[in-house]
């Protein structure tokens, strides 16, 4: 599906990396912000410098001769489409140079899995993505998170809400999945399945 009209030049961005996240100090560490951290990671690698733009934070950078836009949406987790619409028709991103690094449950904690495509998985932010960007056919980086364990009595809302437990090794999770972000960038989403999946 495209995302802008036909007659308009292509992208100049080689791949547009979203981090969704919740704004604010309480939910930096969350695990529902691990997409935020992974672009911060990316742009700390690039020594990138965020703007505000597009209800959100952007960098621009290069890797590689390479370029990409990095976006944490400051929108909350339930509206972060409407930050990267506006973004995606700005860059005029097609859905296959869009990756969505975000969360994810149904994995377990540090299991990565790049791929094209996909349900909604029950993601708020991923489906308000959806609905603003008409397709569910961009990239994603999905972070697992895991569940709550066996006698923590917290729902899964909680759960995701909260800080990473430091036996979790968030840094090493991070550093993992800016490097599966580097190599789909660099390899295709083909070579970043194999080496992270």
């Amino acid at each position: 599906m495209r995302l802008f009209r036909r007659g308009e030049s292509a992208s100049t961005l080689d791949l547009f990396v979203v981090g969704l996240g919740n704004p604010g100090r309480e939910h930096e560490r969350d695990r529902h912000n691990v997409g935020w951290l992974v672009v911060d990671e990316l742009a700390r690698r690039t020594d990138a410098r965020w703007r505000g733009k597009f209800s959100g934070q952007l960098a621009e950078v290069r890797l590689d001769g390479l370029r990409l836009a990095l976006l944490k949406p400051e929108t909350f987790m339930n509206d972060s489409g409407r930050s990267v619409a506006a973004a995606a028709r700005f860059f005029k991103v097609e859905p296959e140079s869009l990756l969505v690094a975000h969360d994810d449950v149904d994995l377990e904690p540090g299991r990565l899995q790049a791929r094209a495509g996909g349900g909604l998985a029950g993601h708020n932010g991923l489906r308000s993505l959806a609905q603003a960007l008409g397709t569910q056919d961009f990239l994603r980086l999905r972070i697992g998170v895991g569940r709550p364990g066996r006698g923590d009595p917290r729902s899964v809302a909680d759960y995701v809400l909260s800080p990473f437990e430091v036996e979790e090794d968030v840094g090493a999770l991070v550093s993992r999945s800016a490097e599966a972000v580097e190599t789909l960038a660099r390899q295709g989403i083909e070579a970043a399945q194999q080496r992270f999946n």
